[in-house]
């Protein structure tokens, strides 16, 4: 029997191929996420340990602030202490911050949050260990300054030109000396470095004479444990002492929860694919087994029994996955190496790395793909086996039983009717905590509608059938009545399109209502033309705001600053304007009271869904405790509507200015005069001196900037998605190549008595096209509904979430459906047009 199932598997090499690639696809998305996840593993291990190989103690400050002692502040005591210790060999003073660095045209040359500013700190031979020199020197004075290669080249300078940079205000110029390497990961994922030297980093990012961190290195044979304790013991409790061991095996949990959230993410999705594939394995095997029913009856005829035919197909599939796992494992290797750049154009930061290849991915690619071969021909063997020989001599195709189909009918009524009902349920939640329920409503939706798609598939087949007919004649009744033939058949190659096309349209439409949400959330009170913010994480300085209230073209200049406090043991935000400026910027309504009486340090207004939680109206006390320790009880004098600008409270700068570590605005709201809103951007710009740190957005740029994330998710979803569309689009192929070759003589009998080419041509390709429109209205349609049911878990985080149908898309995606039935078709059309008729008719 085995020679016998390896003689079948290269007889029939041709039509097993596409279900081969089906295989393959899906293996491959299993072993790229495999390797991929080990290569990132090991490549984040690898940059730790260099980070951390001369790390045997990390000092930090823990608390530092405004009322702390001087003893307690990381200075040059403090390494004097250290480097005192016994088993100390040196101590890095590091001190870090933002820097954005400027090109010739004065845009950043990095991102936002991966800009980086740090002190070059040389050892006694001149030279900072962690930061390699490339060419030139590292910078001595307040002057000069080094860049990593990368920004470098994009700034396009050389070592001796000039650097324009912006750390936290005005634009500052600096000599470039020198070029260092860097294993930082947020500046190989786009971001970048600029070293100072120590004087002149604390002088930029923090306080003269003070430290972010302390590195200490060890003597040979020095025990960290050990040394960390006596670091701990000779410095105040306000500083913070880990051994590079625990910096380690913290670095180390959060690389193994990172690197297993990416592999369990990318192995749903080839889960996803490697179901979809299920459809074609079983569908493939199921045509074979019943064009090969003769040899079957012979085979039992001459004494084999049940269990050796069922064994024979599953060897058969076991050889066909094994090949095709081999060679999806090969293809999965290019995935690997190219999912590194795709996910850091999205700003994962994932830091390079070469590629790790471990024998446990090879094993489990190879594994999933011949398990899900097997599995998924075992029906179809074990149906192979059921045949009788007397029967199966008679080599005609029996339909299926009636009873079989009314089971299938009945169970994927229950099926379905459970899964909506428990969406419906699910609408009843107005939070998150129905997720179970909705993952286990919408699988059991989607299985009931697989079950019942043999059912659903005879009306809409007749209905487009009859379209058919009027378009094309005699071939489109003949691809209707082909469709008709086996639903079954007609209903697997669908749903395997369906499957991806659900989870396609139900990821649009719940990224295109929350990019609506998410666009409304921030900018639907706000009526100033511009918003000026800074690309770091430092805030604006108050002196930007007084500068441009005079600038001409500027009608109203609105500074807005932020911070957190508590009231009642619950944490809130308070937000510093000017209440009479505040109209012209924003549309704040007061529903009781007078904003204008916010003024001084005894007066707040709260938002009346703040006032409503905490039970607050006009004349109440607030009381404020602030994170510096102090406390504050203002009156409250009145009460605003909901506004998505401001916080939950309005202050007047004084109120809140004494309990900031440093007054800075977080944005500055812009009113444009009449006429000069079109120009005004590039005005500031120039006022400011053309600062890279400084961004001016208008509302359309503030809106596309807020859905870039949504976008660059979903983008990435219909590529992982886009594998399982491909393999259904297979499954299309394979099912019209393997139903001309069983249509052979019919094929022959039809152009016998006068059937064109061409109307053969049109009739494989109008079932083509019905077997992909069918697949993609039910993809669509239970899409939308389980977007809509599962949206409403959004309510309470995400109020302003309302869904929105993508009709355009939607569209889109049903034309797309045609366009993979139309090129479906292609070859297995060009196939049964090119059939002889005398050798077709006489076809057994």
């Amino acid at each position: 029997m085995f020679r016998t199932a390896l003689r079948n598997l290269l007889a029939h090499k041709t039509r097993l191929m596409m279900t081969a690639l089906a295989v393959l696809l899906g293996t491959a998305f299993v072993s790229g996420t495999l390797v991929f996840s080990d290569s990132v593993d090991s490549a984040y291990r690898n940059k730790m340990a260099q980070n951390l190989a001369d790390v045997a103690v990390s000092v930090t400050s823990g608390s530092a602030g405004p009322d702390t002692r001087d003893q307690d502040r990381l200075d040059s005591r403090a390494v004097d202490k250290i480097v005192s210790l016994p088993g100390v060999a040196s101590v890095r003073p590091s001190v870090t911050g933002t820097a954005m660095v400027a090109d010739k045209h004065n845009e950043p040359v990095g991102n936002d949050w991966g800009s980086s500013g740090a002190n070059y700190a040389p050892g006694k031979d001149g030279k900072d260990s962690r930061y390699p020199l490339v060419r030139g020197r590292g910078p001595a004075a307040e002057g000069e300054i080094a860049l990593d290669a990368k920004s470098a080249r994009k700034a396009g300078v050389e070592v001796g030109g000039t650097v324009r940079l912006a750390v936290d205000g005005p634009v500052m110029t600096k000599k470039l000396v020198g070029v260092v390497r860097t294993g930082d990961p947020r500046v190989s994922a786009g971001g970048s470095l600029a070293l100072f030297d120590t004087a002149t980093a604390q002088k930029l990012f923090g306080k003269p004479g003070e430290f972010s961190e302390l590195v200490v290195s060890a003597t040979p044979g020095t025990d960290q444990a050990r040394l960390t304790a006596q670091v701990r013991e000779a410095l105040p409790k306000t500083f913070e002492a880990r051994s590079g061991k625990q910096l380690a095996a913290t670095e180390a949990k959060m690389i193994d929860a990172d690197t297993s959230a990416i592999r369990k993410t990318f192995l749903v999705f080839a889960g996803i694919s490697l179901f979809v594939g299920v459809f074609i394995i079983a569908n493939t095997f199921t045509m074979l087994i019943a064009q090969r029913t003769r040899e079957i009856a012979l085979l039992r005829a001459v004494g084999a029994s049940r269990r050796q035919v069922v064994r024979s197909v599953l060897i058969e599939a076991g050889v066909l996955g094994l090949v095709a796992s081999a060679a999806g494992f090969l293809l999965g290797l290019g995935i690997a190496v190219g999912l590194r750049p795709v996910l850091n154009t999205t700003g994962a930061s994932l830091p390079d790395g070469p590629l790790v290849l471990k024998p446990e991915a090879a094993l489990s690619a190879l594994g999933v793909g011949v398990v899900v071969t097997v599995l998924a021909a075992w029906l179809p063997s074990r149906k192979a086996a059921k045949i009788a020989p007397v029967e199966a001599l008679a080599a005609v195709e029996q339909p299926p039983a009636v009873r079989s189909l009314v089971v299938r009918n009945a169970l994927g009524a229950v099926l379905t009717g459970a899964g909506i009902a428990l969406m419906l349920y699910v609408t009843t939640f107005k939070n998150s905590s129905g997720l179970q329920f909705a993952m286990a409503g919408s699988a059991l939706t989607l299985a009931g509608v697989i079950v019942l798609a043999p059912l659903l598939s005879r009306p809409f087949v007749n209905l487009c059938g009859r379209l058919a007919v009027r378009l094309a004649g005699v071939s489109g009744k003949l691809a209707r009545e082909n469709a008709l033939r086996n639903p079954r058949r007609t209903a697997a190659t669908a749903s395997a399109l369906m499957i991806g096309l659900t989870l396609i349209t139900g990821l649009t439409v719940a990224a295109v209502s929350a990019d609506r949400g998410v666009a409304r959330m921030g900018q639907q009170d706000l009526t100033a033309d511009y918003k000026v913010t800074s690309a770091g994480l430092s805030g604006l300085s108050p002196e930007i705001a007084r500068t441009l209230s005079g600038q001409p073209g500027v009608a109203t200049a609105v500074a807005l600053r932020t911070t957190g406090f508590q009231s009642q043991e619950r944490p809130a935000l308070a937000t510093a304007a000017d209440p009479r400026a505040l109209p012209s910027v924003t549309d704040v309504r007061a529903v009781d009271g007078s904003l204008t009486d916010v003024r001084g340090t005894t007066a707040v207004a709260v938002s009346d869904t703040y006032a409503r939680e905490h039970g607050l109206k006009v004349g109440a006390t607030l009381p404020m405790a602030f994170y510096d320790g102090k406390q504050a009880g203002p009156r409250v004098v009145a009460v605003y509507a909901e506004n998505d600008v401001l916080s939950d409270v309005l202050t007047s700068t004084a109120l809140l200015d004494p309990h900031l570590d440093k007054v800075r605005d977080e944005a500055v709201l812009l009113k444009a005069a009449p006429g000069r809103a079109d120009s005004l951007p590039e005005k500031i710009k120039e006022t400011l001196g053309g600062n890279p740190l400084i961004k001016v957005q208008s509302q359309d740029d503030l809106r596309r900037s807020e859905a870039g994330d949504i976008d660059d998710v979903l983008y990435l979803m219909y590529g992982l998605l886009g594998m399982a569309v491909v393999i259904a689009v297979i499954g299309v192929v394979n099912t019209l190549a393997m139903s001309v070759f069983e249509r052979t003589r019919e094929i022959g009998m039809l152009r016998a008595i006068g059937l064109a080419r061409r109307e053969v041509k049109r009739m494989v390709r109008l079932e083509s096209v019905m077997i992909a429109m069918f697949g993609a209205v039910l993809g669509v349609g239970v899409g939308v509904f389980l977007a809509w049911s599962g949206g409403h878990l959004l309510r309470s985080s995400f109020p302003q979430y309302t869904m929105v149908v993508p009709w355009a898309r939607i569209g889109l995606f049903l034309l797309l459906a045609l366009a993979v039935g139309v090129l479906a078709a292609v070859w297995p059309a060009r196939r049964a047009a090119k059939l002889d008729v005398l050798e077709s008719i006489g076809a057994q």
